[in-house]
C-alpha cells in the first residue's frame, strides 16, 4: 500500500502531518507492519520529535540556522553553491545531517508512536514549498 502525503510549507521550520499518516494508516486496514516515509526532496528532511511543548520546534530550528548558517554569513563564505540564495546551500547541508527516510512500526492497526512523538517535515528553506512525502506501509 502507497500513497504520496503533499504539504505545503511556509519557509523554514517543522511541519507535523501526524493526523494524515495516522488516518492514511487506519483506512488501509492494516493490522501490523512497518509504515516507510520517504520524502522526495532535498532541502528537507523528516524527523520524530516532540509535539507536546512548541518550543522544542523553535529551538531545533534556531539550533540548527546556528550549526549551519546562510551563505550570507562569512562563516560559510567557502560554499560555492550560491546562485539559488543563502539558504539553498546550508539547506541541503541540512538535509544530509538529518534523516529524510522514517521507518514507524504499525501495531493492532496503529502507529507505534509514543505518548509525546509527533512525525514532521523539517523544512530548511526560507521561501514556500510544496513538499511530497511517500508513505509505504507493509
Amino acid at each position: 500500500m502507497q500513497t504520496t502525503f503533499k504539504l505545503q510549507t511556509a519557509g523554514q521550520g517543522l511541519y507535523e502531518f501526524t493526523r494524515h499518516v495516522t488516518r492514511w494508516v487506519a483506512e488501509q486496514g492494516a493490522d501490523d507492519g512497518l509504515l516507510t516515509l520517504f520524502v522526495r526532496h532535498t532541502s528537507c528532511s523528516l524527523l520524530i520529535q516532540e509535539n507536546a511543548d512548541p518550543e522544542v520546534k523553535t529551538d531545533l530550528r534556531n539550533f540548527f540556522h546556528r550549526l549551519v548558517p546562510p551563505t550570507s554569513d562569512p562563516s560559510m563564505s567557502y560554499l560555492t553553491h550560491t546562485y539559488e540564495g543563502p539558504d539553498d546551500m546550508p539547506a541541503h547541508i541540512k538535509a544530509a545531517m538529518m534523516p529524510v527516510s522514517l521507518s514507524i512500526p504499525v501495531s493492532g492497526g496503529q502507529l507505534a508512536l509514543g505518548t509525546w512523538q509527533g512525525i514532521y517535515l523539517f523544512e530548511h528553506r526560507n521561501a514556500p514549498h510544496n513538499r511530497r512525502i511517500v508513505g509505504h506501509l507493509t
